[in-house]
């Protein structure tokens, strides 16, 4: 394959994040310009979708019975490709039309995917992304896009460490010489705490809350060390028991326990990906550090934890949350560089 003709005049391409959280899409020469909920509302009775984005997340568990919010990403996988297709269409003819003001030729997009995806997988977003309108579509490894993005040198013979710690899965990289040396794929991310906060609400104090309700108690008092001085919130949900409103305050302490379990889990397969990589390179890590990414890596005092942990320096990229559609839109810029990163098409 020769990247200087595919990728000759990437004027109008695009690198996307398709996360279970948040699409981010990535322009060359513009950088980006989508930042959105990956969330549909659908009309059951007519099957027409009502709003993709932040409109649709504004509706989650607001919706009469007959609409629906969708997220077509589950874990990093595709779960409804019909809904992913068109989410992907809005996108892309909506934002980057705006952007650009027209598009002569269909774009090319490099696109993030999780580590342990089948090839039935890869294929489907592949699929999604031709059907939304692309003309040729390249994946690359979202711990490698996130480690590009945070500017790492995964290019060279020296071991590189990232924890990218989204939605729906956590990815924990090795990276050296443009490969991926050692990894670990988790079906366990930021969403997982969300649950935990529920459950643990849920249990405790007989209260029924929703997901965006965890989701703001986790970025207000969710930590996993103790502050200088405790900390607590306001929440309100639904009486378990008489179905009525209710309001309870819980503790940053209670939230620590509420995530403890899920927390370790990341921890411990941090470390037994450590022990599973070369020496060599675990010798480079441990003067170079561990990289954390992704939206999970600003919860608070989790650097702390893997540090204190593997007794490896540790660091939080700046601006977590779009490394991995950087590091696609790095691959745009200097792709003939960087060509080893890319997987093999499945088509």
């Amino acid at each position: 394959m020769r990247f200087n003709a595919i990728f000759k005049n990437f004027h109008s391409d695009i690198g996307i994040d398709l996360g279970t959280s948040n699409t981010l899409i990535y322009i060359k020469g513009k950088g980006i310009v989508v930042n959105e909920p990956s969330v549909v509302a659908i009309n059951t009775r007519t099957d027409q979708i009502l709003a993709i984005g932040e409109d649709a997340k504004k509706m989650v568990g607001k919706t009469p019975g007959h609409i629906i919010t969708s997220k077509p990403l589950v874990e990093g996988i595709i779960s409804d490709f019909e809904v992913a297709e068109q989410m992907l269409k809005y996108f892309i003819n909506k934002f980057i039309s705006s952007k650009l003001g027209f598009i002569i030729n269909k774009p090319r997009i490099v696109i993030g995917i999780p580590l342990d995806v089948t090839e039935v997988e890869k294929k489907a977003v592949e699929d999604a992304a031709l059907s939304a309108g692309a003309k040729e579509v390249f994946l690359v490894e979202e711990p490698m896009a996130a480690a590009i993005g945070a500017r790492l040198p995964v290019q060279e013979s020296t071991g590189n460490m990232i924890v990218d710690i989204g939605g729906g899965t956590t990815q924990i990289a090795v990276i050296s010489l443009s490969g991926i040396v050692a990894w670990k794929s988790l079906r366990l991310a930021g969403d997982t705490l969300n649950k935990n906060i529920i459950q643990y609400i849920r249990e405790n104090f007989n209260l029924l809350i929703g997901d965006a309700t965890a989701e703001k108690v986790k970025l207000a008092i969710g930590s996993v060390f103790p502050g200088d001085r405790p900390v607590e919130m306001a929440v309100s949900g639904r009486d378990l028991i008489n179905g009525l409103p209710k309001e309870i305050v819980i503790t940053d302490g209670e939230v620590r326990e509420a995530i403890a379990r899920s927390v370790k889990t990341i921890v411990s397969n941090i470390k037994s990906t450590i022990e599973a990589t070369p020496p060599e390179l675990v010798a480079d890590i441990y003067k170079r550090g561990i990289v954390l990414a992704g939206g999970g890596a600003l919860l608070r005092g989790l650097d702390a934890l893997v540090r204190q942990e593997t007794r490896i320096p540790v660091a939080v990229i700046d601006d977590p949350l779009t490394c991995v559609v950087r590091g696609t839109g790095l691959i745009l810029e200097d792709v003939e560089n960087l060509k080893d990163v890319l997987l093999p098409s499945t088509r």
